[in-house]
């Protein structure tokens, strides 16, 4: 009896642990350009939002971002990958913060702190591709720990 009390509880216990992921946030849709994030952190989930989703066809727009950090940030790289139908066309990877070279205002925070960023955000490209397709992002530190993590889903139907 004992045996098949603990024998269920371990199945509950991996079925609760292998269906809880985080749910799909809006981050702007309207007309023609609709975009959707999900964290892929198994184990945190952040806050992200733009002010006005028709800015985003401009150079530079406003963002809000939040979370509270599970790991020291002394170092910290970005890697970002463009996903159609699948397959990885384009990666792009960066250094953003290291000793004596940080290009980002919260580089050095330590584990439990806050991030909180509101301000404006360039993307260097003059159009956002037209289609569906998803956009990887991961930053991870020093430790290759995952610090934040997500997986955007962009539907681009605007006529430039």
């Amino acid at each position: 009896m004992k045996t098949s009390n603990v024998l269920v509880l371990i199945l509950v216990l991996h079925y609760i642990n292998a269906s809880t992921e985080w749910p799909t946030h809006t981050v702007c849709k309207e007309d023609n350009l609709e975009i959707y994030y999900k964290s892929c952190d198994p184990q945190q989930d952040f806050a992200f939002s733009i002010d006005h989703c028709s800015d985003i066809t401009s150079h530079t727009f406003n963002i809000r971002a939040a979370i509270v950090l599970r790991h020291s940030i002394k170092e910290l790289y970005v890697k970002v990958d463009l996903i159609i139908n699948g397959k990885t066309v384009l990666t792009y990877s960066d250094t953003l913060c290291e000793p004596g070279h940080s290009k980002l205002i919260f580089c050095g925070k330590k584990k439990g702190e806050h991030l909180y960023y509101e301000g404006p955000v360039t993307l260097g490209i003059k159009e956002i591709p037209q289609g569906d397709y998803t956009i990887s992002a991961k930053l991870t530190n020093e430790d290759h720990a995952t610090v934040a993590c997500a997986d955007f889903t962009v539907k681009n139907y605007l006529e430039y």
